[in-house]
């Protein structure tokens, strides 16, 4: 097959075994899995360091974003969950590949991970990084609202940021669709588009803080948005899908429900109380069972001490079915 051949370019980077090892791996099931749609790759046909920003609406954006960038002749590294580097096989071809692992913990382990990515492209390297940090809650698959990891990545040097939309490869795997989420078949178009750098000079003349990292980020994911639109030929959403949101959204919603389900619990056990529900019928059962019963023979003929029998029905034995059904009638 032609297609997964390592592509030779003015700028091909030199790799390694493990490098050689995912290419083979990698190049035919990019091939088997979708019909690819490169367009711009001559912009990322760059030497030097330079950081690529994505969106992110399948697990298989890189596979293709992997193949599509080798093919430019350079290698890719991504910033990916730590996590990953334990898995057998796996976790070797990372490492080999000089990847970037992620820490999902608290104590500033993000902030590692962001000083590696930024100390890659200060020696050259090409570097990979989906500001959403996860594949597109938006149920209409559109860029969702960016995290600052992006923006800070930025911001950190004087390099080219080169936006990369995706569209397609939600199609041959929807990640988060309910039932069946792989269609393999048949073959679909995989569209990788790259733009041209995004112009951060006015962002990059600021002190760097909180607000000039997350007008770098909304500047970076507006910039891909508005690509994805394109290869769409879709208006987008004005506002981005905000995950945290729609999750606090969500919680409140369920915890509303099981606070009226709750409440009307009891009501409904008050209800059948008062009306003649399972509780009261049980009462009435044993209320006619006691009343059907013969008396005892001291109840027929008086007691041994000449004190009138007490008629079935009424006394102690009234209060005795009374307190068992609860209410009585």
């Amino acid at each position: 097959m032609e297609e997964p051949t390592v592509a030779r370019s003015p700028v091909h980077e030199k790799g390694n075994a493990w490098l050689t090892f995912c290419q083979v791996v990698m190049y035919p099931l990019a091939f088997l899995l979708g019909r690819k749609r490169i367009s711009g790759l001559e912009k990322i046909q760059l030497r030097g360091g330079y950081l690529l920003v994505a969106n992110h609406i399948s697990h298989l954006d890189p596979l293709y974003d992997s193949v599509v960038v080798r093919k430019s002749g350079r290698i890719p590294r991504f910033l990916a969950k730590a996590s990953l580097w334990k898995v057998p096989v796996l976790g070797g071809a990372l490492a080999g590949s000089d990847q970037i692992p992620v820490e999902r913990g608290g104590g500033g382990a993000g902030q590692a991970s962001l000083e590696l990515a930024t100390e890659a492209l200060r020696k050259g390297r090409v570097v990979l990084i989906y500001p959403e940090g996860t594949v597109t809650r938006d149920p209409g698959h559109w860029p969702m609202r960016p995290r600052p990891g992006a923006g800070a990545l930025a911001l950190s040097g004087d390099f080219p940021v080169i936006p990369v939309a995706h569209w397609g490869t939600n199609h041959v795997y929807d990640s988060y669709a309910k039932g069946r989420k792989f269609h393999p078949f048949p073959r679909k178009d995989i569209h990788i588009v790259f733009g041209d750098p995004i112009d951060l000079t006015e962002l990059r003349s600021r002190p760097v803080d909180a607000r000039s990292i997350r007008d770098a980020s909304l500047l970076i994911m507006t910039k891909v948005r508005d690509m994805v639109a394109e290869v769409r030929d879709e208006t987008p959403p004005v506002e981005f899908f905000d995950l945290k949101k729609a999750e606090r959204l969500a919680k409140r919603a369920a915890d509303a429900e099981a606070a009226a389900a709750a409440a009307v619990a009891p009501a409904g056990a008050a209800e059948d109380a008062v009306s003649g529900g399972p509780a009261a019928d049980a009462a009435h059962a044993a209320a006619a069972t006691t009343e059907d019963k013969p008396a005892p023979s001291g109840a027929q003929n008086g007691s041994s001490g000449g004190v009138p029998a007490t008629p079935a029905g009424t006394g102690d034995r009234a209060g005795d079915s009374s307190a068992a059904g609860g209410t009585g009638t």
